[in-house]
């Protein structure tokens, strides 16, 4: 059975299925010793596949962790102002993994991993429906009457949110605790639409990502989610 290109690539675990497009649209990848430019290339998998002249990594059966993010890294492989990364400060005895999505450099909780650059972008897409837990912690007035309105979505400097569910944990003085539950989880929205309310946040942490719980563990902690269990919670999405 053929499939594309980029995605063979992603399924050995090297890159995401988008950095593989791009991989090949710099014409970096050969088949069988041809120069291949298009990403929607097909292969069937036994052809001799180089990315710069080197042999794909062997793919290995698909494997996901939870991993604690701490606060202070960025989630890249390589960060172009030298910053410290996820990537350099993983638990020994982790493979090559991809991160499903991105918590920013003052966020922390849970951050998915896994060894599959395909199944990674299957997850990161708001279609799954997937709801994201986070523990917020904010500064200033709230006003409950616009925490609730945000449930039929808002719009920030232009950008549209999609609905968001925020509760209130607990008050002491004008600090608070929320509950923030959403879907979309575009770029840095809790931030900017809690700072569109008057409020400043000061800690963010994520404690789910559909049906994964970051549970007990600590910061700078991973634990891998068992076979049994990827394939129950992933179904058509997992690649065995």
């Amino acid at each position: 059975m053929s499939e594309r290109l980029a995605k063979f690539i992603a399924r050995s675990g090297i890159c995401s299925r988008r950095a593989a497009e791009e991989l090949i649209l710099q014409k970096r990848v050969t088949v069988n010793g041809e120069i291949i430019s298009s990403p929607a290339f097909n292969v069937e998998g036994s052809e001799k596949i180089l990315l710069d002249g080197e042999k794909l990594p062997q793919i290995e059966t698909t494997r996901v962790w939870i991993y604690y993010k701490p606060v202070g890294l960025v989630t890249t492989h390589k960060d172009e102002k030298n910053r410290p990364t996820v990537f350099e400060h993983l638990p020994e005895g982790l493979p090559r993994v991809i991160s499903v999505g991105r918590l920013d450099l003052n966020s922390e909780g849970l951050l998915l991993l896994t060894n599959n650059g395909e199944l990674s972008r299957k997850l990161e897409l708001p279609s799954n429906g997937w709801a994201r837990r986070y523990k917020v912690r904010v500064h200033g007035k709230i006003d409950e009457a616009k925490l609730a309105d945000l449930k039929q979505g808002t719009e920030v400097d232009g950008i549209q949110y999609g609905s968001i569910k925020a509760e209130i944990i607990t008050v002491k003085g004008s600090n608070a605790w929320l509950q923030i539950t959403l879907t979309e989880g575009k770029n840095r929205e809790i931030r900017k639409v809690m700072k569109s309310l008057g409020l400043e946040v000061n800690r963010l942490i994520r404690l789910s990502y559909g049906p994964f719980q970051l549970g007990n563990l600590q910061p700078g902690e991973a634990k891998e989610v068992p076979q049994k269990v990827l394939k129950e919670q992933l179904g058509a999405k997992f690649v065995g």
